[in-house]
């Protein structure tokens, strides 16, 4: 679904066990920023990565929350070439509007936005700078690519 990932550099919000970010470093991406809040999530992914040999250089874990994360990030002048946003479902609602404003400055150009939501509280993100590549439905699960214009 997401085609070629070589040399990307990923963040991944909402990190949980990592599984998003491992697999694209699996697929060629450069390095990754993982973030999470969870203690117990935390522990998790730390011990994912220690079990498939991912330092710092690759899969740089950043505890605390992601609307904090994108801040910092946008201070520090950072891009990415994928960003994963996958938030518990219940706080999707709420999400939508300060995420379509704090994404934007962080994308490369023809960068990609992956969201996944539930169907009855779905996570919109298009707006002048992002446009809805794919969209696909599993059951109650929407997954949607969205990419920068």
């Amino acid at each position: 679904m997401l085609g070629e990932l070589e040399a990307a550099v990923v963040l991944d919000l909402f990190a949980g066990t990592g599984a998003l970010a491992v697999e694209a470093l699996s697929r060629g991406a450069a390095r990754a920023v993982l973030v999470e809040r969870d203690p117990r999530a935390l522990g998790a992914l730390r011990a994912n990565l220690a079990e498939l040999d991912l330092g710092v250089e690759e899969a740089e874990v950043r505890p605390g929350e992601a609307l904090a994360a994108l801040r910092n990030a946008r201070e520090r002048r950072e891009t990415y070439d994928l960003i994963f946003v996958d938030p518990p479902y219940r706080h999707a609602g709420v999400l939508g509007r300060e995420l379509r404003e704090a994404l934007p400055p962080l994308l490369e150009p023809r960068a990609r936005v992956v969201v996944e939501s539930d169907r009855r509280m779905e996570l919109p993100l298009r707006s002048a700078l992002l446009e809805v590549e794919l969209e696909r439905r599993y059951g109650d699960t929407v997954i949607t690519i969205h990419r920068r214009r």
